[in-house]
């Protein structure tokens, strides 16, 4: 017998279910990658297919359509889909925008992408550089939309600096942004006076405080070191860490899990850790040697990071908390990474990172990271009143 669909249906299930005329009629692009499959495990564009859409053309973001490349431009080259020769142009290579060629092919495109609700992770920049490419030509974005994984109730972080925008930050978003994609996307259009460019279909059975476990649906990883839903929930915090020379667990079966360095002492920094950055999460002391990336086939000390739980646990005042720790301990060691990061050659990859050098700055100076949060809070608080309009999911917003 087989198992019973899931209760929460996402956006391209209820797209596929009675889909609009205009998918038989117009030429239709998709942004997509190998995590967008159905509730069945079909791709999304293999069920596009099936039900006899006009596919005119693919977009691949980061990481490339079958999610292999790693992090931190390397770049994907454009190509044709194997079963149904239509380009699939990749949107991390020679170009990370759809070009004025590639839009000539499409009347309406379609996103189906899995976010993690981090403002670095680049896949809702692709999206937002889709909706100003959209918006110039007057061509529609529709998204079939996906739950947040790390929820939508609770926003964490300082909005980016507008001299520190970047491809891993080019909207003022708080890090922990608590939108769907098709929120962003929507987001993105009233920034850029086209609100009517963009249409969400919305996910069924889904509220704003739901973590990934509520949807009951198995989590497909959209790029190689987002293994688990907890590895999202971590990454708001600890992709921090690669703006760094610690290790952030690439090369390792745990990225964003694992943590360290050879000259971490994993006692020492605990005991320097902030404790209200600690709620609901346990450092386990652990050794582990990378097979790629930073400390390639060295041993490093540090720890496994155990979320024991997720409404308590907040991920940025973790990351920001931990690099203090280790700022204290390993003042000699430690080094903040010089740039190239992400086509950024100017700023320091952890200001990009982080969106703003003064907060940087402040952490070495040994300011109490409480201090830190409440000088953003008043940005968040705009933020939270500019995105009121765009929330399409039950649920109350809380920020931190």
């Amino acid at each position: 017998m087989a198992p019973a669909l899931p209760t929460c249906r996402f956006g391209c299930d209820v797209f596929l279910e009675d889909p609009p005329a205009w998918l038989f009629q117009k030429r239709i692009g998709v942004l997509a990658n190998q995590a967008s499959v159905t509730a069945d495990f079909t791709h999304v564009i293999d069920a596009l297919a099936a039900r006899g859409a006009r596919l005119s053309a693919v977009f691949s973001p980061q990481h490339g359509f079958y999610a292999e490349k790693q992090a931190n431009m390397i770049e994907s080259d454009h190509g044709r889909h194997k079963d149904y020769d239509v380009p699939i142009f990749s949107l991390y290579g020679e170009t990370r925008h759809p070009t004025e060629t590639m839009l000539d092919l499409i009347d309406v495109l379609l996103v189906d992408l899995q976010d993690v609700g981090t403002r670095v992770y680049t896949y809702g920049t692709t999206v937002g550089l889709c909706v100003e490419a959209l918006c110039k030509r007057s061509i529609p974005m529709v998204v079939l939309d996906r739950p947040n994984p790390i929820g939508g109730r609770r926003v964490e972080g300082n909005p980016v600096r507008e001299a520190y925008r970047s491809f891993v930050g080019r909207y003022a978003l708080p890090m922990r942004h608590g939108l769907t994609l098709g929120e962003l996307a929507a987001w993105v259009a009233r920034q850029e006076g086209c609100e009517g460019i963009v249409t969400v279909i919305r996910v069924e059975g889904w509220a704003r405080q739901d973590l990934w476990p509520a949807t009951g649906r198995p989590w497909i990883f959209p790029s190689p070191n987002m293994p688990t839903w907890e590895t999202a929930l971590l990454y708001p915090g600890m992709v921090l860490l690669e703006g760094t020379n610690l290790s952030e667990g690439r090369g390792t079966t745990l990225p964003f899990q694992l943590v360290g360095a050879p000259y971490l002492d994993p006692d020492a920094v605990r005991q320097h850790m902030d404790p209200s950055a600690l709620q609901g999460l346990v450092l386990r002391p652990v050794e582990f040697e990378p097979t790629f990336d930073k400390w390639v086939g060295q041993r490093c000390r540090g720890f496994h990071l155990h979320i024991t739980d997720p409404d308590l646990f907040q991920p940025y005042r973790f990351g920001l908390a931990f690099l203090q720790a280790v700022l204290r301990v390993h003042r000699e060691l430690f080094r903040w990474l010089p740039p190239p990061y992400e086509y950024e050659a100017r700023h320091l990859p952890i200001d990009i990172l982080i969106g703003d050098p003064a907060i940087r700055m402040k952490l070495e100076a040994g300011y109490a990271v409480a201090d830190l949060e409440w000088q953003w809070q008043e940005d968040l608080k705009a933020y939270e009143a500019g995105r009121r309009g765009i929330l399409l999911y039950d649920g109350k917003p809380e920020d931190s």
